[in-house]
């Protein structure tokens, strides 16, 4: 674990870390001096850097997503914190853990892996359930669904938060359908749940840090989790054609409208409880993100982008002392 996160460090405070270099640019004083600014994170935060002099050595060797030592000290400046670097190197894949710079799943992975499989195999369909076992087991595709995110910010958006989401939407399905009893077919639900975001080991890119892939530009990850889908279920002998619709229909339809890139609304029971029990989750996954999240008021978190508004920190709001008459 490397000795100095972004989250500890204070003014004044003398540092010498491991970063990811999330932005860089050479800019110029008033005066046409130039200086290097980077942005440098792990998976605590973000600052701001600048080193005014010493840098033209080594700055043409570093780019954005290299891992940097940096010598420097904790300054406020305009009331945010920021850093003054003294020292400037490129870093040795020997000297670097990856888990330290990029936010992942505080569950274990192959926990809830484990837990996605046990729901592909409570599947009694045997088409759907020899579906959601071709994919899960393949070995092209468990291990990179096992470590991308969920997305790149709105909720999940950490390595591993995929299988986090989908493991905690089996559960909310089997929950959902235990209400609904006879109404619901659960082994539609359960493969939709575990199926409707597979297009995104194809969408993103996270290598270093969270973006898009260039397929995942063009198509987005609901385009291309058909494409896989239709691909596995070509394998299945004799799989039903209207079961293999509906199906796609689940994947195509979960984000519930046009405007959040649907092709169509739910158009079955299903398919509406999916929509809703995916946007559940999110939205819980989105709440604990901005509650864990340093900033804010001290009753308030900072606005979060995936909920459009601040979430109150109940626990601090509720002990709050009542004043005496």
């Amino acid at each position: 674990m490397k000795p100095v996160f972004v989250a500890d460090l204070q003014p004044d405070q003398p540092v010498s870390s491991f970063f990811l270099v999330s932005a860089k640019e050479v800019l110029q004083t008033r005066d046409g001096k130039p200086y290097l600014r980077l942005e440098l994170s792990d998976r605590t935060g973000t600052i701001e850097t600048r080193m005014w002099s010493g840098f033209e050595p080594i700055a043409g060797s570093i780019d954005r997503d290299d891992i940097v030592k940096v010598q420097g000290r904790g300054e406020l400046y305009r009331n945010h914190l920021q850093l003054k670097l003294e020292r400037l190197r490129k870093a040795e894949p020997s000297e670097v853990d990856l888990r330290d710079f990029f936010p992942h799943t505080a569950e274990g992975i192959e926990t809830l892996y484990r837990q996605i499989i046990e729901a592909g195999e409570s599947i009694a369909d045997p088409c759907l359930r020899r579906l959601v076992a071709g994919i899960l087991n393949d070995p092209a595709i468990a291990p990179r669904l096992k470590q991308v995110p969920a997305a790149k910010l709105m909720h999940h958006a950490y390595r591993g938060g995929l299988v986090e989401h989908v493991a905690s939407l089996c559960g909310l399905c089997r929950q959902a359908a235990a209400h609904y009893g006879a109404e619901v077919n659960l082994d539609l639900l359960l493969t939709g749940a575990i199926l409707h975001d597979i297009g995104k080991i194809d969408e993103l890119e996270y290598e270093r840090e969270t973006g898009y892939s260039t397929e995942g530009r063009l198509l987005g990850h609901i385009l291309l989790g058909l494409e896989l889908v239709r691909r596995e279920i070509d394998q299945i002998e004799d799989f039903p054609a209207p079961l293999a619709r509906v199906v796609e229909h689940l994947i195509a339809s979960h984000h519930g409208q046009l405007e959040f890139g649907s092709p169509r609304p739910p158009l079955f029971r299903e398919a509406l409880l999916l929509h809703y029990l995916d946007d559940l989750d999110s939205k819980m996954g989105a709440v604990r993100a901005i509650l864990d999240a340093p900033g804010g008021e001290p009753e308030w978190t900072e606005r979060s982008p995936a909920l459009a508004q601040q979430i109150l920190r109940l626990d601090r709001y509720l002990k709050k002392p009542v004043a005496s008459d």
